[in-house]
């Protein structure tokens, strides 16, 4: 009678590297950020410009604009005492065309900043004083307002984008500053508005404002960045507005770098009659290499070397031969004599 055995089914077990790969996807899916990082948005011709409008400037009292000057399709320029050290391209032949274009890369700038996606939503109407806040997308459905200090914190990222976007309008108050810290770079941030932007009384703000309607930056503000109005109007008042510029990128790293700094020099090669090749500086002479058979002290190119005092000849050579033969001839010959003593 036979004896039925039953066994446990056990599955095949996965193998190894399959379950590390699977383990290792699941890891990435649940870890994902769930919003991209901000990003600079390309201004193109845009970017050199201190101050573009699409309905005309006009400017009060002394102002001071540290980049280019322009207004398309409106080409009015009004009020005295504006100085602008850059181009004004209301006032230069052809100046027209280059504006169009700049107006043109504002709006294709203007439209990629406001398709962003967000990181965190402010609060319609909320003040953003008295915030730090670190590099992301802020976003409001409608009204940004500013009172006090914000701060900006790149957190070491010199290259770190801050992004706020507005459904309407940007209000800062009277003596309101932006501040940067952590390697933040005013040419890092941007302000993207659906309507207006008012800029306070003695602030201090930083970055580029692209609204979609006018811009005002009233008396004694001091702006880093950029005015840029894409249908409205831009109104001065005893202002200083400067392009801001931005300085290499530096992000630190997580461990230090195992990449030397100097790659190590390559291995001589091999040569067929095992005679060693000589170099050959720019000029054209052989250096670092030994070609004779020297004498005394030699130098080897690779710094431990004493300095030569001449290379040996053939004959020098051959008179060496034979007084090594000489040399041991005499030594070998009280030994012989010995050996003959002891037999007799």
């Amino acid at each position: 009678m036979k004896t039925l055995l039953h066994l446990p089914c056990v599955r095949p077990a996965l193998p190894a590297a399959l379950v590390a790969l699977l383990s290792t996807s699941l890891l990435l899916v649940s870890g994902a950020p769930a919003h991209a990082d901000a990003t600079a948005p390309g201004l193109g011709t845009a970017g050199s410009f201190a101050v573009l409008a699409g309905a005309g400037v006009t400017n009060t009292g002394p102002t001071t604009l540290w980049g280019d000057l322009g207004t398309f399709p409106t080409t009015t320029v009004k009020g005295a005492g504006l100085t602008v050290l850059g181009k004004d391209y209301s006032q230069l032949p052809g100046g027209q065309a280059v504006t169009q274009k700049a107006k043109d890369d504002l709006v294709v700038a203007y439209d990629a900043t406001a398709r962003q996606s967000t990181t965190q939503t402010i609060t319609a109407g909320s003040n953003l004083g008295g915030r730090r806040l670190t590099p992301g997308v802020y976003t409001s459905a409608s009204t940004l307002g500013l009172t006090g200090d914000l701060v900006l914190d790149a957190e070491g990222k010199t290259d770190a984008v801050f992004v706020f976007q507005a459904g309407s309008s940007l209000t800062t108050a009277t003596s309101s500053r932006v501040l940067l810290i952590g390697g933040a770079q005013a040419c890092n941030v941007f302000w993207q508005l659906g309507a207006s932007a008012t800029l306070g009384t003695g602030s201090t703000f930083r970055g580029t404002v692209m609204a979609l309607t006018s811009i005002t930056v009233t008396t004694g503000t001091t702006v880093e960045g950029r005015v840029l109005a894409r249908n409205g109007a831009v109104t001065l008042d005893t202002d200083v507005v400067t392009r801001p510029g931005c300085a290499a990128a530096v992000t630190p790293s997580a461990s230090p770098s195992t990449t030397p700094s100097v790659a190590p020099p390559a291995s001589p090669a091999p040569t067929t009659a095992g005679t060693p090749v000589p170099s050959r500086t720019p000029g054209g002479t052989t250096t670092g290499q030994v070609t004779r058979v020297p004498r005394g002290g030699v130098g080897t190119g690779d710094g431990s070397a004493a300095s030569s005092a001449g290379a040996w000849t053939a004959s020098d050579a051959a008179s060496a031969s034979a007084l090594g033969a000489l040399v041991l001839a005499l030594a070998a010959g009280p030994a012989a004599v010995r050996r003959r003593r002891s037999r007799s």
